[in-house]
């Protein structure tokens, strides 16, 4: 099982490479125009997508300009905001993204797309695609798929962001 699962892993993270660098550029193009200007980068994170939350925050190499979204700070123009969640269906997110859309604060979204330009997808400037709506593995019954690793897939994404950004600010200095 432990084969299968980093066979289906790899190809996964292959998948998300080949079928999004020119998206996760202009993600990070987008959220990079925070880190140089007056703006920071707000991470709004749901459910087991703390995980890249914490990774943005906390980890050894931190985004330049990040922040946890709060809601007592109010968040201008010149701010960027990357919402990260499982499903792009996830009706708490799309509420927070309506309220970004409606204020004019451009957003990166990373999800599993589920129908075109829908929900998260069709409200985000960009929004990038962990390719994780059911599960990888075949299950016990007949039909049913189990092992979703949405956070595996939105860190991979996280860190392609964080490498293109660095590499932007680095050429901007």
């Amino acid at each position: 099982m432990i084969k299968m699962f980093t066979t289906q892993l790899a190809g996964l993270f292959k998948r998300i490479s080949e079928k999004q660098e020119f998206e996760i550029e202009d993600a990070a193009r987008l959220l990079a125009q925070a880190a140089v200007g007056q703006g920071s980068i707000y991470i709004k994170a749901y459910g087991e997508m703390e995980a890249v939350a914490a990774e943005a925050l906390y980890g050894a190499e931190p985004l330049p300009s990040i922040k946890k979204f709060d809601e007592s700070v109010p968040v201008t123009e010149a701010d960027r905001v990357l919402v990260v969640t499982r499903l792009s269906t996830d009706e708490e997110a799309i509420e927070f993204a309506k309220g970004l859309a409606d204020e004019g604060i451009p957003f990166v979204g990373i999800s599993g797309l589920v129908g075109e330009n829908e929900g998260l997808a069709g409200l985000a400037d960009l929004h990038l695609d962990t390719k994780v709506i059911k599960g990888m593995l075949p299950g016990e019954e007949i039909g049913e798929r189990v092992c979703m690793p949405t956070s595996m897939a939105a860190l991979y994404i996280y860190f392609a962001i964080g490498f293109v950004i660095r590499e932007m600010l680095e050429e901007y200095e």
